[in-house]
Formats: structure tokens, C-alpha cells, sequence
């Protein structure tokens, strides 16, 4: 493939190593050290964080330890646009991405289809790392597969359950994986950091959908992906997956040490969704 419609990776060497042999070295670390729960069915879809590999990549790899061997042909993932406003929701103009291990095609049916339900804008040379940071621990557990990028500026209710219904019609269960990508709270306080997280995620066990969306509106919440969060937990009850586990929670003053009041913090979930 021409390289001028793929898209380039922004953040290699920064936020995950840049080249392929130390990048796949990491994830293949980070899976192996992750023990996640036994889940009593396949996981329909994962809450994912999105910080540099060296914060979130221990938390992640608790989600990807449970794709392993799994036959996906589609992942679908929803991520917050954190610095331009696309609209409710884009996808990028470039078929495909690229990153340190190869490229990734672009799941262009899929996108195509769900379009025709809900407006999609396109991107181009964006720097957005939300969903770029998923794909080398996808291209490390799964074989092959296309990928269906959503860049999230929605903030209403609304336009979650508007584009979850869209989404019900093109994703299949069966073949295809959905991740909402978001990072927890972002306060300047661990403490802080660990009561408001504590508070959404216990209404995510709860699958309390309702509070989850009075959080998401909520001007206090600085869960970053919490729309993107919304509209998965819309297609899961929509297709009748209404169990949510913690996989792994922690945030950035436990990965680093630095346990200091007034320090900034943000916090990580991996969590997994099932029947």
C-alpha cells in the first residue's frame, strides 16, 4: 500500500517503544505478567486506558490477555478526540494505520455502513493516541484483523445512544470486538483521584447505565472516554451482554510511587464485558 494513505504513527518512541522488536518484547512482557480473572463467558467488549505504555500498559494488558488465540475480524474502537473537535464522531480519510509492527487495514465495509446510520466526519494527519495506543497489543494476540477507528467529540446522551444504535447494526458479536478507550479521573490528588474513581466504577459493575450517563454530563467528571464508555454500554445492553468485571484498576501515583498530596494523578481500569 501506498505509503501516503496509510496513516503514521504520532506517538511511536514516545508513548510505546518505536521500533518493532522492543515494542512486541514489551507487550509480549506486559501480557505475560498479567492475571486476569476468569470470566464466566467470551468478553463481547473491554473498557481499555490509553496513557503511555510504561503507565496504562500494565492495566491494558489484563484486557488483551483475554483476546489471545481469539478469532476477531473486526475491532471497533471508541476514543475520546482530545485535541480537535470532530463532530459527534469521525473516522480518519487513510484505509489504514501504521505502527512500529506492521499496518493495520481499515475495517472500510464496516465504517461505510455504519455511516449511512450515523454522520461520520473524516480525519487526516490527526495526533489523537486514544485508539492508536490499543493497536500494538492487538497486532501482538490477534492474527489478523481490520480495524474500525471512532474518534469520539460527542458529549451528550443523546448522540451516544444515537450512534450505539448504529453501531448495533453493523458490528457482529460473533466475529467482531468493541473497546471503549478511556483513562479515569484526572485530578491533582491521588486521594481525589481514588474516590471519584471508585464512585463511576462502581456504577459500572452495577451496570447502571443511568448513572453512568448522569456522570458523564456531570462537569465534575474528568473520566476522559466517559462518551465513548457510554455509547459501549448501550450496544451491550442492546445485544443483551449486561455483566461488567474489573480486570485490573490502579492509577498513576501507584505506577510510579509517587503517593504525594497535590501530586496530578490519573487513574486506569481494564474491564471486561460479558453475558
Amino acid at each position: 500500500m501506498n505509503a501516503l494513505h496509510v496513516r503514521q504513527s504520532p506517538i511511536a518512541g514516545t508513548w510505546y517503544p518505536g521500533d518493532a522488536f522492543t515494542l512486541r518484547a514489551t507487550i509480549r512482557r506486559l501480557l505475560d505478567e498479567a492475571e486476569p480473572p476468569p470470566l464466566p463467558s467470551t468478553p463481547f467488549g473491554f473498557i481499555v486506558p490509553h496513557a503511555g505504555l510504561a503507565y496504562s500498559g500494565p492495566t491494558a494488558a489484563h484486557a488483551y490477555k483475554l483476546l489471545e488465540g481469539r478469532r476477531v475480524e473486526r475491532v471497533f474502537v471508541l476514543g475520546p478526540s482530545h485535541f480537535a473537535y470532530v463532530g459527534d464522531a469521525a473516522t480518519t480519510s487513510e484505509p489504514a494505520w501504521a505502527t512500529p509492527l506492521g499496518i493495520v487495514p481499515l475495517a472500510l465495509d464496516a465504517l461505510s455502513a455504519l455511516a449511512e446510520r450515523f454522520p461520520l466526519n473524516a480525519t487526516r494527519g490527526d495526533r489523537e493516541h486514544s485508539i492508536e495506543i490499543q493497536l500494538p497489543f492487538l497486532q501482538v494476540v490477534l492474527d489478523r484483523f481490520e480495524l474500525a477507528p471512532l474518534m469520539l467529540s460527542a458529549h451528550t446522551v443523546s448522540a451516544c445512544r444515537r450512534l450505539a444504535d448504529a453501531l448495533v447494526h453493523v458490528f457482529n458479536p460473533k466475529t467482531d470486538i468493541i473497546l471503549a478507550s478511556s483513562d479515569l479521573s484526572h485530578l491533582n490528588d491521588y486521594r481525589l483521584v481514588e474516590e471519584r474513581d471508585a464512585e463511576f466504577v462502581a456504577a459500572l459493575e452495577a451496570f447502571d447505565i443511568e448513572r453512568i450517563a448522569e456522570l458523564a454530563v456531570d462537569p465534575e467528571t474528568t473520566v476522559c472516554g466517559r462518551f465513548p464508555i457510554l455509547t459501549l454500554l448501550f450496544v451491550a445492553q442492546t445485544l443483551g451482554f449486561t455483566n461488567l468485571t474489573v480486570l485490573h484498576q490502579t492509577h498513576s501515583g501507584h505506577v510510579t510511587g509517587m503517593l504525594v498530596p497535590g501530586q496530578y494523578t490519573v487513574g486506569y481500569l481494564a474491564a471486561a464485558i460479558h453475558a
